[in-house]
């Protein structure tokens, strides 16, 4: 079978090439690309079907990224053997693309779309990651589903002040910054990433600096397009018909009703009532065969009317809908030491948001250990993030932890991360529960996590706060206003949702989701500058309630020992089959664990009871015993010689104190000094080289007797 390989190839400014082909694999999808960089392969498909289905007003878009372990020549772990559920970090990416893809649909395309991406072939010097958006809309344009593409995204860091552009993973190690940016020709459309409190001056930097490159991704998804015979129409479509005489019947009739009802300043819940009220009125007007024939109509005209009043009164009034002006922040209250049992524990409520966060404290052996195709390894610091439905007034089913659960968690947990200290000995868990929702809980979660590290007693560098940033804009007046800490609704209705986190000194994390084309970077400083104004205000909220983190762990709380111990003597404190360790963590109630590193044995022991914690301690370096030259033990006397006595200064230790040493007065008769089982304090002061027997002293513990005058 004969095959038509179309290639184009993008180079990047280090050199390196990216190439996109299509017409050899996957034909029968409507759009398939092969995008190839170093030895990384991924393939994207894409398949829509040809009409919506009935009832359908929006857009079933469905993005799947898998990573094959083969891609990385690894079995799958588990009894199964195969890929099973996707892992965090696929998910993350289907985000990823799919937040940047959905915008650029058609509004009136409803027809079902599934975009899957695979990772074929891993290269570990390239991040898939950073590719993934590049194959999706290659395939795309290559089809003849309609699209206002191409789009593309690329991961942008600095590493010693040089911007770097889908750099390697070790490069992301030592990065200050670390964006992926996503972008059509036009316009900056997505940005998600972690920073080391930066300013909004270099993360604006960073931005356009991964949007000239996405230009560049843009044009060579143009040109192989225009090389495709099926992707140029794009096919013919048809899945909404409209009424306009209902149209303007029903935003003539109701929108001053509603532009009164927003202007109330309400809370959400008797805003919502009375937003219905007024539809329900409107809707009593119409015969009822045309109520009913009409219905899903009449919804998306009065949706547009809602979203029409609300955004006017915002940029006419400077008013909100729950009459706060642009730069107000909600009422902020919180609570550290909120449950008596947790580690640490605080409540953080601002307005209508809540998050009851708790925060763990273990050992290495509870880390969150990762074993995908791309990264094998551990954290240390996690951040799990639930959103139940209580906390938006909904009663429905449910399916397990969330993408948009994974989405939010990943962002609060970047957000506080590079402020756990490096040598913080405790594995961290955060864990949010959201209570109620009304806008901005991932930054609640950073918020509340924030407050309680800090009951916990983790020696948090700085306190962080987050933000979400709206954006209003009108292209026929050239009128705009960036809103702080907007609503669920100002989310829905607006143009822009901008999550920024960070410290006094700078932003630690960003997530930024634009649904409006060309966005200018005026806008964009604006809204960072006043994203930082709240910050910071928010932020003195909660240096209020804590200023620093606790000196005194909780009573609850495991105190962490570490010690050292030789490498040769691992073996001896873990015992045959774990018995001996097994045994001292069972007599002590501890937790202890054992690694080599350096070199060198690392023993972590973890205890509530300070008692069981040193007898756990002292069996450890008994075990591990290593006798120093010049050191004072507390021994006992095992036996006794005519020469001397043997003193046990530890488990199986045993050294010899001559009867020269035991005091500075001649002795004649060891045992009219000591005797057998005796607990006597010695000094060791020499360890034959050869042999390696040990010399004990007592005198040399025991004041010198001054000489008699002769």
């Amino acid at each position: 079978m004969s095959y038509n390989e179309i290639k184009q190839t993008i180079k990047l400014d280090d050199g390196r090439e990216i190439t996109i082909t299509t017409g050899k694999l996957a034909k029968q999808a409507h759009g398939s690309v092969e995008v190839r960089m170093g030895n990384t392969h991924l393939l994207a498909t894409v398949v829509s079907s040809n009409n919506a289905q009935e009832g359908v007003d929006f857009l079933p878009l469905t993005v799947d990224y898998r990573e094959k372990f083969a891609a990385d020549g690894r079995f799958p772990g588990g009894f199964l053997k195969r890929e099973a559920r996707p892992t965090d970090q696929e998910i993350l990416v289907m985000r990823l693309v799919d937040r940047i893809l959905r915008p650029i649909f058609p509004s009136d395309y409803h027809a079902d779309v599934q975009l899957m991406i695979s990772l074929n072939s891993h290269d570990e010097n390239i991040a898939p990651d950073s590719l993934a958006a590049l194959a999706a809309s290659s395939a795309l344009a290559v089809s003849d589903i309609p699209f206002n593409g191409p789009i593309s995204e690329v991961r942008v860091v600095r590493v010693d002040g040089k911007f770097i552009v889908n750099p390697s993973p070790t490069q992301m190690e030592e990065a200050d910054i670390d964006l992926m940016v996503g972008a059509s020709a036009d316009s900056v459309a997505m940005v998600e990433g972690e920073m080391s409190e930066v300013s909004e001056a270099e993360m604006i930097e960073a931005i356009k600096i991964g949007h000239e490159a996405i230009k560049v991704q843009c044009a060579a998804q143009l040109e192989l397009a225009s090389k495709i015979e099926k992707a140029n129409p794009k096919r013919e479509y048809c899945h909404e018909t409209h009424d306009e005489d209902l149209r303007k019947k029903v935003r003539k009739e109701t929108y001053d009703a509603v532009y009164a009802v927003a202007k109330e300043g309400l809370g959400k819940d008797e805003r919502s009532k009375k937003f219905k009220t007024v539809k329900d009125e409107f809707i009593t007007t119409l015969s009822e065969e045309e109520a009913t024939e009409k219905a899903g109509l009449i919804g998306v005209y009065y949706h547009d009317v809602e979203k029409e009043a609300v955004r006017n009164l915002v940029l006419n009034e400077g008013v909100r809908l729950d009459g706060r002006k642009t730069t107000d922040i909600r009422p902020i209250w919180c609570e550290i030491d909120y449950l008596p049992s947790p580690h640490g524990s605080a409540i953080f409520t601002r307005g209508e948001t809540q998050s009851l966060t708790t925060v763990t404290l273990g050992t290495k052996m509870d880390v969150n250990r990762l074993d995908g195709v791309t990264y094998q390894g551990h954290e240390s610091f996690y951040l799990h993030y639930n959103f139940p439905p209580f906390s938006t007034g909904e009663a429905r089913f449910l399916r397990g932890t969330s993408r948009r659960e994974i989405g939010h968690g990943n962002l609060a947990q970047r957000a506080l991360k590079k402020m756990i200290p490096a040598n913080n000995p405790y594995t961290v868990r955060i864990v949010s529960d959201i209570l109620e929702s009304n806008g901005s809980s991932s930054m609640a979660t950073v918020c509340a996590g924030t407050l309680a590290l800090m009951d916990a007693g983790i020696k948090l560098e700085k306190a962080v706060s987050g933000i979400a940033m709206g954006l209003i804009t009108d292209e026929n007046s050239g009128k705009f206003a960036v809103l702080s800490d907007i609503l669920g609704d100002e989310d829905h209705l607006g143009d822009m949702d901008f999550k920024v986190t960070g410290t006094a000194d700078g932003i630690t994390a960003c997530q930024m989701d634009i649904k409006v084309q060309g966005l200018s970077y005026d806008i964009l400083e604006q809204a960072l500058n006043q994203a930082k104004d709240g910050r910071l205000h928010i932020l003195s909220k909660l240096t209020d309630v804590i200023s620093e983190p606790r000196t005194q762990l909780k009573p609850q709380t495991p105190k962490i020992v570490i010690l050292e111990i030789p490498k040769s003597t691992i073996g001896g404190v873990i015992g045959p089959g774990g018995k001996i360790i097994q045994e001292m963590q069972e007599v002590t109630e501890t937790v202890i664990t054992i690694e080599e590193v350096d070199g060198k044995g690392k023993v972590e022991i973890l205890g509530t009871d300070q008692e069981k914690i040193d007898n756990a301690i002292a069996r450890i370096k008994e075990i591990a015993f290593v006798p120093e030259e010049g050191a004072t033990y507390k021994g006992k006397v095992r036996s006794i010689m005519p020469y001397g006595a043997f003193v046990g200064i530890a488990n199986n230790v045993d050294g010899l104190l001559h009867i020269s040493e035991i005091n500075w007065e001649r002795v004649e008769n060891v045992e009219d000094v000591l005797k057998e089982g005796d607990e006597i304090e010695v000094k060791l002061i020499a360890i034959d080289e050869r042999s390696g027997k040990l010399k004990l002293s007592r005198k040399a513990l025991l004041p010198k007797p001054e000489r008699k005058n002769s």
